[in-house]
């Protein structure tokens, strides 16, 4: 028995196959919402976080959160449970995360030129061909950066992904059905023991992936029979230290015989290897029109290990409000556009469980009567005390986090 992977590019016919080979045969259809439901139930995260992993786009504040990379941890785990049945037709970017190595699993893919697909777009959204290629360069490029996130290339088309290629705009869906149903039944892509100890080896590696997740950290994991081996791809000043702390999460997880850690390629580029700390905040919003000032704080911050992102003007920290959820705002009240006290307004009313801190060097008591009135955490004035500043800090996180926790 085979499992099959399909991989399509928008409007190129991926809904339609799928359906007939649903149809046409046994094979259990297992599609990207699936998927996310599951690593959702395993992350605590939400499923429109997780989908989050496969744009393009990558937060502001992941550097600090390693929120991505949390989320392709689970959807491995996910998606390494799942193959442990048989008979699957497995469809979208998440099959990418299986190895190469199990060798029973039919990768396909359907694509097709260009004018094709923006044909296709046209007719079946009602969309004029500026907004269809728009649309179909967005899928694209989301395709294009997972694929190069997990170290497979830069080209989600390339012919070396793949065991076939199917040209929708020259194959027709019956035609392309019979072909795949036709490879999945051959010996070449049968089950077989080397194949099932490479599940085995990919389900104990997302397993160890996961725990070091929920641990903070972000290394590679390969297994091969029990024995696990970490790959550390950013510099540390302690990495012995490093060394021995995962170790000894890894050696408790049930089915690894042996650790060992090696440095990777990229564990001499300039970016230092940060472990999330999930009581420390790490997504803190500083909204402050006085640039030297901000600045100089959000490094005072990181040097904390409080990850911090910066808008200079209350029109840009509503727009990362919608783009970037943070957990935390600080927020000067004298800005050129909207002001503070307008844009604590509007995230209370949109994002109530944004704690804000006001932190102004104008601030009158009324202002400071306002402000509490409309939902702030704290008022505090210029010049603060940096350790004063990161208690309230710590406090406002930890309402965030005790309001996640009773909502879960």
């Amino acid at each position: 028995m085979s499992v099959i992977t399909i991989v399509g590019a928008a409007f190129s016919n991926k809904a339609a196959v799928i359906q007939e080979i649903s149809a046409k045969s046994d094979y259990r259809l297992v599609d990207i919402k699936d998927i996310i439901a599951q690593a959702g139930q395993t992350s605590g995260m939400t499923e429109a976080k997780i989908m989050g992993a496969f744009s393009a786009k990558t937060s502001v504040f992941n550097r600090f959160t390693h929120e991505k990379e949390r989320s392709v941890a689970h959807l491995r785990l996910a998606l390494a449970t799942i193959l442990t049945d048989d008979k699957l037709l497995i469809t979208g970017p998440a099959s990418f995360l299986i190895p190469e190595k199990i060798n029973h699993v039919l990768r396909i893919c359907l694509v097709g030129e260009i004018k094709f697909r923006i044909n296709e777009a046209m007719q079946r959204e009602g969309v004029a061909e500026k907004a269809a290629l728009q649309h179909i360069r967005q899928q694209d490029e989301d395709l294009a950066a997972w694929v190069k996130m997990l170290n497979r290339g830069e080209d989600p088309w390339a012919a070396s992904l793949y065991d076939i290629v199917i040209p929708m705009d020259k194959t027709d869906i019956s035609s392309a059905t019979s072909l795949i149903l036709e490879k999945a039944d051959s010996d070449v892509v049968a089950r077989t023991p080397h194949s099932q100890g490479a599940i085995d080896d990919f389900l104990l590696a997302a397993q160890v992936d996961v725990k070091l997740a929920q641990e903070g950290h972000n290394v590679s994991v390969d297994a091969k029979k029990g024995a696990i081996t970490l790959t550390i791809n950013k510099n540390v000043l302690m990495l012995s230290r490093l060394e021995e702390d995962l170790k000894s999460i890894v050696e408790k997880v049930s089915g690894v015989t042996s650790v060992t850690t090696k440095i990777g390629e990229g564990f001499y580029q300039p970016d230092i290897y940060r472990k999330y700390d999930f009581e420390v905040p790490s997504k803190v919003l500083l909204v402050d029109d006085e640039r030297d000032f901000v600045q100089t704080l959000s490094e005072r911050l990181i040097m904390r290990d409080m990850g911090s992102a910066v808008a200079y003007d209350g029109e840009s920290a509503l727009s990362m409000i919608k783009d970037e959820e943070p957990e935390v705002m600080i927020l000067d009240l004298r800005m050129p556009g909207i002001d503070g006290i307008e844009v604590l307004r509007q995230v209370k009313s949109t994002n109530p469980d944004i704690e804000v801190i006001v932190l102004t060097g104008h601030g009158t008591e009324k202002d400071k009567d306002v402000c509490m009135e409309l939902g702030a955490f704290a008022f505090l004035q210029k010049p603060v005390d940096i350790s004063l500043l990161s208690q309230t800090l710590m406090k406002a996180n930890e309402k965030v986090q005790g309001k996640k926790t009773t909502k879960r």
